[in-house]
């Protein structure tokens, strides 16, 4: 196989596996599948990412992805909307 069609294959997976936890997360769901929302969603993210409350949405969601992660390797499932909620506006 050329290092090309590796690379490919790489960045395909990695691709899914983002969209996975999508719809892990209940984003699919819980937005009726609106690919807009969702994008804006992400921006939304993304814009916090750049801004002064960098540090605060990190640890946050870091936390919030092990709290999910760990209780998902334990067999327990978190509802999307009912792990807690931290205003960051």
């Amino acid at each position: 196989m050329r290092d090309w069609q590796v690379e490919r294959r790489k960045r395909t997976r990695h691709l899914i596996e983002l969209g996975g936890l999508v719809v892990k997360a209940g984003i699919v769901d819980l937005t009726g599948d609106d690919r807009a929302m969702i994008y804006g969603a992400l921006l939304w993210m993304a814009d916090k990412l750049q801004s002064d409350e960098r540090a605060k949405a990190l640890a946050l969601w870091a936390a919030k992805g092990k709290q999910a992660f760990e209780a998902e390797r334990h067999g327990e499932i978190l509802a999307p909307l009912r792990t807690g909620t931290v205003e960051l506006d």
